[in-house]
């Protein structure tokens, strides 16, 4: 029977006794209680009747920890025992490494053989037993391969550095209780982008002088690659490298800075810490030139994505070319300014047209009275996108496989992206048109996470988008569809928080038929955004614990014991492929600053270095999915790093950060 109230954690009950604490035992069991959540219970766990039926009274307040009986004022009306067995000495305690927020859930994964509990304390940094329970069995664990217990200690809430859990003689990481947590890691999770600009120096006053480097591609004048259909030469200097290599993609450019203007714009609307992200706040060159740092960091990629659109006059025009990377694949380590390989503009693609239409209108709202003509500008350029992917809706890139020098990005599914495109325009302009293509498309009717893949965006289906832009942006003409999209999400949100509760590392992710995809991470950080947005419409604390449990995950309470981010943790992200960030092949390069998330576990296992490392083949993986993965720069397919990826990691810790400094 669990305890009533918010954690349903078990609390282990205790007996005073000249000065020492003794366990209370009956027949062998570890009598525990539950006490009302946090009422009168002392801390939150009471003090009093400790006896298995009654015994000696103490201070706790009503229904507190007393096992069964009327002793004192802390017995009346416990639970009935919990019956724990000792521990082995192999279990292992897996938590978020960086630690807890007081106002969220708190939750630690054991791996256990036992099917029945073990007792669990909760210690402070000098050795002070604090709390107390009994974990909860959740049995085997498909994502992980274990066979794993929780811990809940939520009615916790004292700050505090250098707690540890311990069942027996095994201890925990230390961890932090704080609601300061990741008010340092949101500044170092958009530092990623600035780090990874191309076409301009990366100054040592802002990144310090291991990760200072010269401009890489400056310019960056592309001509068209053979067979393509132009014979033009663009200048793209600009934007942001995607990922290890040096290739620039508006696909995915496209969710990225979606990301970031979604996060402005969700400051403003629905949040209260929006100055967190004005002018001077990050270590930025456009600091101070009264424009929020958040907006400029955004315009970079912004800027570039115009520039890939095909000129008036030209064959195709309004149309956007999908790439631009390197005529072949480069090594590693090397410096975007070391880079001297060819570079060419690839083929143009509806989907690329549809990305730059939808963040280039939702650019125009953005910085309609920030700077009116860029606003414009943007505005012009998405409606000639729009106007362009109408007439040629089937553009799609030829099948490239693993083309030589950059990603594929390929995309032959366009309603979303039609549908994406659309929302935009519509809040932006309020145009009719633009309203009767949304009520025309099916999304309107079902986002694509309600069916059970668990994806609720991704760089190839941006329903999600669309659906995000209209439930928060504050459009009187879009009032209806507002609503609408809100009901979505949280109908999407509320199948997260079934798989938190089914998930042995209660993670808002589930298996698929496949195992975990690649980018696994971003995934759940996609899913955490979704979550976080139901709290914002909702108030509903199970959303605020859905988010914090993803974080959980992410920064260590996984099966690999591992920070998948940069620079925090006991156990960080140490060496994610990417060309620069490479002291792990040279230590004349730089390691990862911190802030940088790692894809994750990947069933698929594409590379080499992953599948050598853990004995399994690209053809079918047999890790179980949240271990397969290798903290190893050559080990492209499970610990690349990507703006796609930082982009809502960056959103959801700054969400965390504002939602722990409003809960005090």
């Amino acid at each position: 029977m669990l305890c009533a109230g918010r954690s349903a954690g078990w609390k282990r009950s205790w007996l005073s006794l000249g000065g020492s604490l003794l366990l209370a035992l009956v027949g062998g069991l570890t009598a525990v209680g539950c006490g009302d959540d946090g009422s009168s219970n002392g801390a939150n766990n009471g003090s009093g009747g400790a006896g298995a039926s009654g015994g000696a009274g103490g201070e706790g307040g009503e229904g507190g920890v007393g096992a069964s009986g009327g002793g004192g004022a802390g017995g009346a009306g416990g639970e009935e025992p919990v019956e724990t067995v000792p521990p082995s000495g192999s279990e292992l305690i897996r938590v978020n490494q960086v630690g807890y927020l007081p106002a969220a859930a708190k939750v630690a994964t054991v791996v256990a053989a036992a099917d029945k509990p073990h007792a669990w304390e909760l210690v402070d940094a000098a050795g002070t037993v604090v709390d107390s329970g009994a974990t909860r069995v959740v049995g085997d664990d498909a994502a992980s391969g274990e066979h794993v217990h929780t811990i809940d200690f939520s009615d916790f809430t004292t700050v505090g550095e250098g707690y540890k859990l311990r069942v027996g003689t095994v201890s925990s990481h230390p961890f932090d209780v704080s609601p300061t947590l990741y008010s340092q890691m949101k500044y170092d999770a958009l530092a990623y982008f600035y780090h990874n600009r191309s076409g301009i120096e990366i100054l040592e006053q802002y990144v310090g002088p291991d990760h200072a480097r010269p401009a890489g591609h400056k310019p960056d004048e592309a001509p068209c690659a053979d067979g393509i259909g132009c014979t033009y030469t663009l200048d793209v200097t600009g934007g942001w490298y995607d990922a290890g290599d040096h290739g620039k993609y508006v696909v995915n450019g496209g969710i990225s800075a979606w990301t970031l203007l979604n996060q402005y714009e969700r400051f403003v609307a629905l949040g209260s810490t929006a100055g967190d992200f004005g002018d001077g706040k990050l270590k930025i060159p456009e600091s101070a030139n009264e424009i929020p740092d958040l907006l400029d960091e955004a315009r970079w990629e912004i800027d570039f994505m115009l520039k890939m659109q095909v000129p008036q006059g030209e064959t195709n025009a309004g149309m956007v070319h999908h790439k631009i990377h390197d005529l072949a694949w480069t090594g590693l380590p090397l410096a975007p300014h070391e880079d001297t390989q060819p570079r060419f503009l690839r083929p143009v693609s509806t989907a690329a047209t549809l990305n730059l239409a939808a963040t280039a209108a939702q650019a125009a709202r953005i910085w309609k009275e920030l700077d009116p003509a860029f606003s414009a500008k943007c505005l012009e350029a998405a409606t000639r996108a729009w106007t362009a992917a109408k007439a040629n809706p089937k553009v799609t890139l030829p099948n490239e496989g693993m083309v030589a020098g950059g990603g594929a990005y390929g995309d032959s599914n366009l309603d979303d992206e039609f549908y994406w495109a659309a929302a935009e325009l519509f809040l932006t302009t309020g145009d009719a048109a633009y309203k009767t293509e949304l009520a025309a498309s099916d999304y309107s009717k079902e986002l694509i996470g309600v069916d059970g893949t668990f994806s609720a965006m991704t760089w190839g289906q941006v329903d999600g988008l669309g659906a995000i832009s209209l439930a928060v942006v504050e459009a009187q003409h879009a009032a209806a569809e507002r609503e609408a999209a809100r009901t979505q999400l949280i109908a999407i949100a509320d199948k997260y928080l079934e798989a938190v509760a089914t998930e042995g590392y209660r993670v808002p992710f589930t298996v698929g038929a496949g195992g975990y995809p690649w980018g696994s991470n971003s995934f759940v950080l996609n899913n955490m955004l979704v979550l976080a947005l139901a709290h914002d419409f909702t108030g509903e604390q199970k959303y605020f614990d859905g988010v914090a449990s993803g974080a959980d995950y992410l920064l260590g309470r996984n099966p690999m014991d591992k920070s998948y981010v940069s620079g925090y943790g006991e156990n960080p992200l140490e060496n994610p492929h990417h060309r620069f960030w490479a002291a792990q092949v040279d230590p004349e390069y730089p390691s990862a600053p911190p802030g940088a998330v790692s894809g994750g576990p990947n069933s698929g296992l594409e590379d080499e270095v992953a599948q050598e490392a853990l004995d399994e083949t690209a053809e079918r993986a047999k890790c179980a999915p949240q271990r397969c993965y290798l903290d190893d720069i050559g080990a492209w397919s499970v610990n690349e790093i990507t703006i796609n990826w930082n982009g809502p990691f960056a959103w959801t810790v700054a969400w965390l950060d504002e939602k722990a400094k409003t809960a005090q």
